[in-house]
């Protein structure tokens, strides 16, 4: 069975983040942004949107917490870039996401993931 292929540019791979984390991002092959300015971050995610890249981004925690205009304009529209986050490499896992916060809505204000023993 014949299946579709994308002819177009290949996605780009980003990372953007502490540099506890890059060094094993660049290894695989990520571009990578160590510890990015606010408007590193803006210029960043304003050159995907209008570029028109296929990408997909990973940033760090502290990063998507801090917000910039063009990465949640990024996140909003959806489709070509995807981006996700990860903890630092000393943070305890937390999830970040809007099913995170709908979930802590739910069941409560305490951490969707706990911290004790599995």
């Amino acid at each position: 069975m014949h299946e579709p292929t994308d002819s177009g540019s290949p996605t780009r791979m980003l990372f953007l983040g502490e540099a506890s984390l890059a060094d094993g991002f660049r290894l695989i092959g990520f571009e990578t942004f160590t510890d990015p300015s606010e408007e590193q971050v803006e210029h960043i995610f304003l050159q995907l949107r209008q570029s028109r890249d296929k990408a997909f981004v990973i940033v760090d925690d502290a990063l998507m917490r801090r917000g910039a205009q063009n990465l949640d304009q990024v996140r909003n529209e959806g489709g070509r870039i995807i981006v996700i986050s990860v903890p630092g490499l000393t943070d305890p896992p937390r999830l970040t996401s809007e099913v995170a916060d709908r979930l802590a809505a739910m069941f409560g204000g305490s951490s969707v993931i706990s911290s004790g023993v599995p």
